[in-house]
C-alpha cells in the first residue's frame, strides 16, 4: 500500500458544501472536516476542477482559501510505527520488521483527522490505558473524544471491550476504518455523539483526551462519579489546575498527573464512591 497522504490539497469552505456521491467515492478524495459553520474539503491531487463543480451546484457557499502540504506538514509529525510499551502503532503502508510475538500491533491510519498518534497528551494516554489494563481487570472502557481512534485500538488490543465517540463525523469514519483495518468488531463501537451527552454509559475506566470546555462539564457531571477509573487528558497547565481543584472537592484518588514536556497534562485517577 502507498502513502495516500504524502501530498494534501485542502479547500476551506464558509458552510459545509453537497458532496455528490461519485466525488465522495473517489480515490481522489480523502474528507471533509466540519468545524461549526466551515469546512475543509481534502484531496490527494489538484482538483479545483471538481471544487468549481461543487461551487455550482452551492451557489451559498464560498471557498475561501486553498491549501498545498504534505501530510506530515498537516499532522505535525511523521507518520512512520513507534511503540509504546508493547504496543506497536504503524500505518498500513509501512508493517515493521519484527517476529516478537510479545508485540501487540495496532494498524493506524491517522486519514486527514489532526494527529499521528505522536502527540504527549495520546502517548501519556496510552501509556496509563496500558498501565491500567495490565494491573488492573478493566473490561470496559469508554473513549470519549476518540479522533483516530488510537486509545480505543489500544484498549481492545489489551482485552478491553471499548465504546468510543466523536462528535466530528470524519473522525468516527476515520476510527470505523481503523477498527477494520485491526480486525476489532467485536471490541469496539464507535458512534458521534457528543460527550457529555453519553457519560450514563458504566464502565471501568473513562478515558478523555478533550478540550477544558467540554472537560468542565463532564467531571461535574454525577455520572462522572460512577465510573471506576478515569483518564483526564489535553490539558495546558492552568487547566489542569482548576480540574484537580474541581477534582479535590470529590470523592476521588489521583493517582498520576503526567507532564513530561511541561506543557500538557494527563490525570489518572480512582472514584472512592466506586469501590
Amino acid at each position: 500500500m502507498v502513502n495516500p497522504y504524502n501530498y494534501l490539497y485542502i479547500y476551506y469552505f464558509d458552510g459545509v458544501p453537497k458532496i455528490e456521491t461519485p466525488i465522495e467515492s473517489s480515490n481522489y478524495f480523502l474528507g471533509t472536516w466540519i468545524d461549526d459553520d466551515v469546512s475543509f474539503l481534502f484531496f490527494s491531487e489538484y482538483r479545483d476542477d471538481i471544487i468549481q463543480k461543487i461551487l455550482n451546484k452551492n451557489p451559498d457557499i464560498n471557498l475561501i482559501e486553498k491549501y498545498e502540504m504534505t501530510g506530515e506538514q498537516w499532522h505535525g509529525d511523521k507518520i512512520e510505527p513507534y511503540y509504546v510499551n508493547d504496543l506497536c502503532i504503524y500505518p498500513p503502508w509501512n508493517t515493521p520488521d519484527t517476529n516478537d510475538e510479545t508485540i501487540k500491533r495496532i494498524i493506524l491510519d491517522p486519514g486527514v483527522v489532526f494527529g499521528t498518534g505522536r502527540h504527549q497528551t495520546t502517548e501519556d494516554c496510552l501509556y496509563l490505558i496500558h498501565r491500567l489494563c495490565t494491573k488492573h481487570t478493566i473490561r470496559t472502557v469508554l473513549d470519549i473524544g476518540t479522533g483516530t481512534g488510537l486509545l480505543a485500538l489500544g484498549a481492545a488490543a489489551l482485552g478491553s471491550q471499548v465504546m468510543a465517540c466523536d462528535f466530528n463525523y470524519l473522525a468516527v469514519k476515520t476510527t470505523l476504518n481503523n477498527i477494520k483495518l485491526n480486525q476489532f468488531e467485536d471490541k469496539i463501537l464507535v458512534f458521534q455523539a457528543k460527550g457529555e451527552e453519553i457519560l450514563s454509559i458504566p464502565c471501568d475506566l473513562m478515558v478523555a483526551n478533550i478540550h477544558y470546555d467540554v472537560m468542565q462539564h463532564i467531571i461535574e457531571s454525577p455520572a462522572f462519579l460512577e465510573k471506576t477509573h478515569f483518564i483526564l487528558s489535553g490539558l495546558l497547565n492552568s487547566e489542569v489546575k482548576k480540574v484537580l481543584t474541581s477534582l479535590s472537592q470529590k470523592k476521588v484518588h489521583i493517582i498520576e498527573r503526567r507532564c513530561p514536556d511541561g506543557i500538557w497534562n494527563t490525570i489518572l485517577g480512582k472514584n472512592l464512591n466506586t469501590t
